[in-house]
């Protein structure tokens, strides 16, 4: 390693020929304007250019003051920090878009915390995240130049046009013989010509790819906590690991945000309408600066819908193995899960081990399953045993063997996730010294599908001690 590695990481020493800067950006917070924010505590080191000429931009987590901190001292603590290192690596192993970690240093420092907000703030090991990604653009970027009225139109169309100058190059390209003019809503309305706008098709391009990102998180049962518009990237990544969490117990109103636990706006059930109304926000804002009409803006969002929905049941399609869509059967399976409150992870991982096989004896179809159904009465074990029936007929009515199956379903249905319990465990470690609990975590997550032999305990249930306070649930700014 390079001596001024940890110099420069640690925010004491600027990247050579690099242009540090904050962020100013705006956004809804909770479905209310927040007028203006920033980065608060994130300094943007540079950008550089790798060997495949692709734009990195390399930012700094918790390295003290921007001119957008407000009152706060921009700092993080060590707790926070590996949450966010962990888990953008998680999500980059499991297949879905995000920012990167590049590396975590410690500041020898303590940074006061209040974690609970209940006047009993404490002491905590300070730290730096290194986190990298194309961009760092959001929603919110250009919310702010539109908030502020006609002078600052402008920028919306600079920003807009450096965005897809650098991170669309193939909109800026696009010719009337490549085919996307499509009609809009019901017969006589206006043809959305996207070959003739760029902004219209790049609006087109942000709302799908925030629909495939959420029904992708929808497919792990992820859940991001708090998906205000300065929280979205328009490239389409998972952005900002605040208290974000990973299903145990299935339940569609589950939180992990405890300053949203009052009305559960970004629940895991209301993240893919969410989206769409954030989506609603971004297209309102390019409309202000006239660079879309009503027209295409409601296209966007309307290609947002269509776009989840073919992502969302093509991920629950292969999570169950199945050839086609069943509405019915995945309807009753997430409804059987939310009763029992059945591990989301585990139970679909151990589905595959299930045998597509309609000569098994009622008394033994809930066998392979029983890890995860382990107490529940007769009642709902008849519901259970009622499901996989109709599932095994599915299976053998498609021609669906199980050798191929078990193997697909396997690709899509990890073993471990980055649950925030295993997180805590590794935290608690790291306060004392001891870091190889967070190397062991960023090695398992690297390759969440695979059995990893000797790791199984990591994809145990969640124990006893993290329903507590912290662990299960985090505040916006922990």
């Amino acid at each position: 390693m390079r001596p001024d590695f940890p110099i420069i990481f640690a925010g004491a020493l600027p990247l050579k020929e690099g242009l540090p800067y904050a962020q100013c950006y705006g956004g809804h917070q909770f479905g209310r304007w927040a007028g203006q924010l920033g980065d608060g505590r994130a300094i943007t080191l540079g950008e550089i250019l790798n060997s495949q000429d692709e734009r990195w931009e390399l930012q700094l987590k918790g390295a003290g003051k921007t001119p957008y901190s407000r009152f706060a001292d921009g700092l993080a603590v060590l707790r926070s920090s590996i949450r966010e290192f962990l888990c953008s690596e998680a999500m980059n192993g499991l297949g879905i878009p995000t920012t990167r970690a590049l590396c975590l240093v410690t500041t020898g420092k303590f940074v006061t915390r209040d974690m609970f907000y209940d006047g009993n703030p404490r002491d905590e090991p300070g730290a730096i995240v290194c986190r990298v990604a194309q961009s760092f653009l959001r929603f919110g970027s250009y919310q702010i130049h539109a908030s502020r009225g006609k002078e600052d139109l402008d920028i919306v169309r600079t920003l807009a046009d450096y965005t897809i100058r650098h991170h669309f190059p193939q909109i800026g390209t696009m010719k009337k013989s490549d085919k996307l003019s499509l009609e809009v809503g019901v017969e006589g309305s206006s043809v959305v010509d996207l070959t003739s706008n760029k902004y219209a098709a790049w609006s087109v391009e942000v709302a799908e790819r925030t629909a495939s990102l959420i029904a992708s998180w929808q497919g792990v049962g992820f859940t991001h906590g708090v998906l205000n518009t300065d929280n979205m990237s328009v490239l389409g990544l998972t952005i900002d690991y605040g208290p974000f969490g990973f299903l145990d117990a299935f339940d569609p109103r589950y939180t992990p945000n405890t300053t949203d636990l009052p009305w559960r706006r970004y629940c895991f059930a209301n993240q893919p309408d969410i989206g769409l109304w954030n989506i609603g926000q971004f297209t309102a804002t390019l409309s202000a600066a006239q660079l879309i009409n009503n027209e295409e803006a409601n296209y966007a969002m309307e290609r947002y819908a269509n776009k989840f929905m073919d992502e969302y049941q093509s991920i629950m399609t292969r999570k169950l193995g199945l050839s086609k869509y069943s509405q019915q059967l995945i309807s009753d399976l997430l409804n059987n899960m939310a009763t029992d409150k059945v591990d989301y992870t585990n139970f679909f991982r151990l589905l595959s081990s299930l045998k597509a096989d309609t000569t098994i004896p009622n008394n033994e179809l809930l066998v392979p399953l029983k890890a995860v159904l382990p107490d529940i009465n007769q009642e709902r074990k008849e519901a259970w045993s009622s499901w996989v029936k109709t599932y095994i007929e599915e299976l053998v009515s498609n021609g669906i063997l199980d050798e191929g199956r078990k193997a697909a379903m396997d690709s899509v249905n990890p073993k471990y996730v980055l649950r925030n319990y295993l997180c805590q465990s590794a935290i608690d470690a790291a306060e004392q010294g001891d870091y190889s609990e967070v190397r062991r975590l960023l090695k398992l997550v690297e390759d969440p599908y695979d059995e990893q032999p000797r790791m199984e305990k990591y994809a145990g249930l969640p124990p006893e001690w993290s329903s507590r306070p912290g662990v299960c649930m985090l505040s916006c700014s922990s």
